[in-house]
This record gives structure tokens, sequence and C-alpha cells, in this order.
């Protein structure tokens, strides 16, 4: 009596040609695959979207420190060099402003006494007209790096005119458009940080 071939006969006997049109027939993968592919452009505009948001409550906290900063300076609560209690040298100004921005852009002890991602510049001027307007670079080349050799912590007395202008370099993560909406890049030509600015002007109070 003869065997029926079993259903493993048949698998093996069916055409090789017909293996790959059966392959991309099936669909059991189909949404895993899709969701895989789909979800990676996904999580990066997501992730993007949040640095964004965090890079310009960032900047808002920067400008926020500088008016509060140069406030202090502005009523006396921050003297230089005039032999008071409110006497502060740049250490310790650096130190004070560090706090006003702990919560996003905590500065480390070496970066108090060694800006590389902070830079202050707080300086006294005889009139308005002399308070420079534009950022400093190290040469006149488009995306020419900053050049903080000439800042200073030297504010003035009472009566004085004084500019705070504070420069912070933004590290980015996922935000592919950020970096190229700056001209101010690092010397090595790195793109993957943003250069955040804020400036005040003020004229102190003819405080005692």
């Amino acid at each position: 009596m003869a065997t029926m071939p079993d259903h493993d006969d048949k698998a093996r006997k069916r055409p090789v040609k017909g293996l790959l049109r059966r392959l991309l027939s099936r669909r059991d993968g189909a949404a895993a695959i899709e969701f895989t592919i789909l979800s990676l452009p996904f999580f990066a505009i997501v992730f993007a979207s949040v640095e964004t948001f965090i890079a310009f409550s960032a900047e808002q906290l920067l400008a926020n420190a500088t008016d509060v900063m140069a406030r202090k300076i502005r009523t006396g609560e921050i003297t230089y060099n005039l032999g008071k209690s409110t006497d502060m040298d740049e250490k310790q100004f650096r130190a004070a402003f560090c706090k006003e921005i702990a919560i996003l852009m905590p500065c480390s002890a070496d970066e108090i006494t060694t800006p590389s991602k902070l830079y202050l510049d707080v300086r006294t001027f005889a009139k308005f007209s002399d308070i420079p307007t534009s950022i400093p670079r190290v040469s006149t080349a488009q995306y020419a790096d900053l050049d903080p050799s000439s800042f200073r912590f030297a504010p003035g007395g009472k009566k004085t005119i004084n500019i705070v202008r504070a420069y912070y370099r933004w590290n980015i993560v996922t935000d592919l458009v950020r970096p190229y909406i700056t001209n101010i890049r690092p010397a090595d030509g790195s793109k993957q940080t943003y250069l955040m600015v804020s400036t005040a002007v003020i004229q102190n109070e003819d405080y005692p």
C-alpha cells in the first residue's frame, strides 16, 4: 500500500522561484517595520522641539539674569573697588551670576574661574555713544568666533554709565536648525553650539 507524501515533502517540492513571492506577500511584521521606519524622524522632530523650547527658556533665563545683576549694580547693591562691604571682584560676580542661571545652565567651579561657556563683560563708559554695539569677534570672517579678550569686570560707581553683557555657548544635541542661525561659531569649526547674547545698559543711581 503506497503512502501519501506528508506536508513537509510537499513544501520541499514547491518551486524555488515562488519563495520570494511568498515572502513578499507575508504581512506578519509589516506593522513593526513601518513603525520603526516612521518613528525615527518622528522622535527626532519631538526631541528637537523639546530642545528648542528648553533653549528658548535658557535664553530668557540669561536675559533675566543680566537684568537682575545690572539692576544690582545700578542701585549699588553690587559695587567694585569702592572700599565697601558691597564690593565684588570678577570671580564673586561670576559666581553670583551663575546662581541666577543655575536651573538650566549650571556653572562648574572651573567655569567660574576660567570661562568656557559663560562670558561676562561689565564695564563703565564716559558716555552712551561710547558703548559697543556689535559682538566682538576674533576676525572679520563670516563665522568668526567670539573674542572675549576685551571683556572686563570694572563697573563704575554712582551716576556712571555701565554695560552688562552676557554670552553663553549653548550645546546643541538634536536641534538641526539652531546652529545655522548664529554667525558666531567655535574656532574648531564646530556648529554644535549656539551663542546666546544678552545686554543691559544702565546709569547708576546716586546711591550713598
